[in-house]
């Protein structure tokens, strides 16, 4: 074969990947909606208590999302100085890793407090 017909073998197979994994995708989120609908149905939630959810749900997004966001403000912040100072110092890409994978840690935090913040309401 020669380079053309690889590269092109390539392109097939990753296609034919991403197929296989949105459908996947697919078949997963319908067995998903499935099993939630089988079950006794629930009582209505009182006015107060939709409220309370309503502001768990708010305030479960928020911690994520700044959580998220000031994770990739560190990890852009970080990343760049980290990629500078490898260059001059190659030896140091280990720690420099090290920094992005802590700065990392702060997305962490988010959703752990967003699992703490569903888990009450």
């Amino acid at each position: 074969m020669n380079n053309q017909q690889l590269h092109l073998k390539g392109k097939i197979i990753r296609g034919q990947s991403i197929l296989v994994i949105i459908i996947l995708m697919i078949f997963l989120g319908s067995i998903t909606t499935v099993f939630a609908q089988a079950g006794e149905p629930q009582q209505p939630m009182s006015r107060e208590k939709a409220d309370v959810t309503a502001f768990a749900l708010i305030a479960a997004a928020v911690a994520f999302g700044f959580g998220a966001i000031g994770a990739g403000i560190a990890i852009a912040n970080i990343g760049s100085a980290a990629m500078g100072a490898i260059g001059e110092r190659p030896e140091i890409a280990g720690q420099a890793l090290l920094f992005v994978a802590l700065a990392d840690g702060i997305a962490i935090f988010g959703f752990i407090t967003a699992l703490m913040i569903l888990g009450k309401a």
